[in-house]
Formats: C-alpha cells, structure tokens, sequence
C-alpha cells in the first residue's frame, strides 16, 4: 500500500478552498502514515488569469507546525511547496528554499513564455505538437537553471489542455520521443526524480502523468526517484487511484517510491 501522499494543497493555495485539518483527516481515514503539503508558489503568474498563486511563509510554516502537533500521534506531516518555475525565477526561488526548512519540493511548468497551457491563448500561435514540445523544452530550462527542486511535476501537464480533444487519445511518447528523452536525461544528470501525478486518472485521460511509456524509458535510462502525488485540493482527491498507481508501477518493474524528508529520499518498498 502506498502510505503518502506528496503532492497535496490547501486553502493557501489560490485554487483551493481545503483546510489543512480537511486534507489531513482524509488522508488518516485512508491508512496514510504521511501527507505532504505543497501548497502553489507561482512568482509573476500573470495578474490577468485572476489568480495569485503565492502564500505568505510565515503563516504557512506556523499552521503546518500546529497542524504537525495536533496530529503527530496520528500522521506525519511534511512541509512541501510547488514551485512554478521559469528560468529567470530561478535566483528567487534560491533564496525561498535557503530562508525556509522545507522537507521537499516540486519544480513544475504551470507557464511556458509567460503563458499557461490551461488558457486558450497558449495555443493560439502554434500547432499542438509544437506546443506539446514547447512545454517539454521548459521542462529541461527549468533543470537546468534551478537545482533546489526534489522531483518535476505532472511532466506532461500540457496534455490535458490540448483544444483537439481527439489528438489527447493519440498522444504518445513516440510522438515526442527525442524532446522527452532529454527531458528525461537532464533530470537524471541533475539528480532530480519526477511523480506519478494520478490527477491524470482524475481527468479523465486514461493515464496519470507522465504516461506510462515515459515511466518506462525514465526506468531504461536510469531514473529511480518517483514519487507519488494525487495532487488533491480537495479532500476527495487525496489518494486518488493510488491503488492503479501501485498496480502500474509494478507492472513497469519498480519496487519502490519516494518519500522526502528534510530534503532527502526515503526509498519506501511497494
């Protein structure tokens, strides 16, 4: 059984209206020994999309030391954060992550040029494959500027928002395979590891992100750090199909995933 669950939010993100006490009842309610918060820290998302996406340390670092106390005899909680990088954020996230003792953090791609794939306006000036292969190129920026992430999230994110659903159901990594494979590659060189985000089950895509093809080549080149996100904000998502996770992950070979605590890996057996 998969005992955490390391990519979760809460009303500190601006996307999510979930109590930190609400997250972590569910997640004792499903056998979780650990529950990682990594609430958004998105610097300059654009004012235009109407959300914010920043919290205030301070009062995250003081509700996640209550929230540790309260339910210490129960559940360990962790303290996450979920960074939106961008290359020349890179030195302000540096110092983020010097100035606060967080466990572990996710580097994720939430904008590509200053532009979310989530909004129509990021599809408007190319085909979806060279959008597809924008996003995956920031992926591999983003690694290369910025060290102080533990694994990438959700790596094909952009996929969900493609404007032809139909191309969704024939995406594959053969299609984009050199672009991933250095993808795959720079994360590895740099020590980082990636997720499987079952939020891709959510959504109804058929496959948690990154899809399965890429688990297997990130195992063929190497990759050994996975860990394992429902990427909850709400209550109801925390865990989501982490039983088809599990299933998948061993059918691809893995014996075990990831749990961080002070920034280190803790490799827990499947």
């Amino acid at each position: 059984m998969i005992i955490a669950d390391y990519h979760v939010h809460s009303s500190f993100s601006s996307d999510s209206t979930a109590s930190m006490e609400a997250m972590v009842e569910k997640a004792i309610s499903l056998g979780m020994s650990k529950i990682c918060f990594t609430d958004h820290m998105d610097y300059d998302f654009p004012s235009s999309y109407g959300l914010p996406f920043l919290f205030n340390p301070e009062e995250y670092f003081k509700k996640l030391a209550d929230i540790t106390q309260q339910y210490k005899s129960k559940i360990k909680v962790l303290k996450g954060i979920e960074l939106g990088l961008q290359p020349y954020l890179a030195p302000r996230y540096e110092e983020l992550i010097q100035k606060y003792d967080f466990d572990f953090a996710i580097g994720s791609s939430h904008l590509v040029n200053g532009l979310d794939p989530y909004y129509p306006e990021y599809w408007m000036k190319q085909s979806p494959e060279e959008g597809v292969d924008m996003y995956f190129q920031s992926i591999i920026d983003n690694t290369k500027a910025f060290s102080g992430f533990q694994v990438y999230g959700h790596l094909d994110y952009v996929i969900r928002y493609i404007p032809d659903k139909a191309l969704i159901q024939t995406y594959s990594y053969k299609k984009h395979a050199d672009i991933i494979d250095e993808v795959l590659r720079t994360i590895i060189q740099h020590g980082k590891g990636i997720e499987v985000n079952t939020a891709g089950y959510k959504y109804g895509l058929g496959f948690a992100h990154p899809h399965s093809d890429i688990l297997i080549r990130y195992k063929e080149l190497g990759g050994e750090i996975i860990t394992i996100g429902s990427d909850g904000h709400a209550p109801e998502h925390l865990g989501y199909d982490f039983p088809k996770a599990e299933e998948l992950l061993h059918s691809l070979g893995f014996k075990y995933y990831v749990t961080f605590e002070n920034r280190k890996p803790i490799f827990e057996k499947l």
